[in-house]
C-alpha cells in the first residue's frame, strides 16, 4: 500500500489550496468535513445533499484535498477517514480557508 501524501505546512500554497477548491464537489465535500470535530471516512460521503458519487471519483477529490494540505487522511483498516488541516492554515493563512467556506455557504444559499 503506498504511503498517503500530506504536505508540510510550510509546502503548502495559496495556489494549491484555490485549485483544490475550485471543484464544486471538492469545496462541498472539505465544508463537510471542517464542521466535524472528529474524522470523517471516505464512503461517509458517498451521498453529498441530492448527488450521488462514484467511489472512484470520490477517491480523486479527497486526493486533490490531501495532497493541497486541505486534509490529513488515516487508514483504519479498510477505510480511509479524514480531518481538516483547518487550524494550521490557520496559521500560516489567517482568514483564508473560513471566507472560502463562507463564501461557498452564501452561494448554495442564493441558489435554494
Amino acid at each position: 500500500m503506498r504511503p498517503l501524501v500530506h504536505p508540510a505546512l510550510a509546502d503548502i500554497t495559496v495556489e494549491g489550496i484555490l485549485h483544490a477548491l475550485s471543484d464544486p464537489v471538492r469545496v462541498a465535500i472539505y465544508s463537510e468535513i471542517m464542521e466535524q470535530n472528529c474524522s470523517r471516512s471516505c464512503s461517509g460521503l458517498v451521498k453529498l445533499g441530492k448527488k450521488t458519487i462514484p467511489k472512484s471519483t470520490l477517491s480523486q477529490h479527497f486526493k486533490s484535498l490531501r495532497e493541497a494540505g486541505l486534509i490529513r487522511g488515516e487508514r483504519r483498516g479498510v477505510e480511509m477517514h479524514n480531518v481538516s488541516r483547518c487550524e494550521e492554515l490557520e496559521t500560516r493563512f489567517p482568514g483564508l480557508i473560513r471566507a472560502i467556506v463562507s463564501a461557498h455557504k452564501i452561494q448554495l444559499e442564493g441558489k435554494q
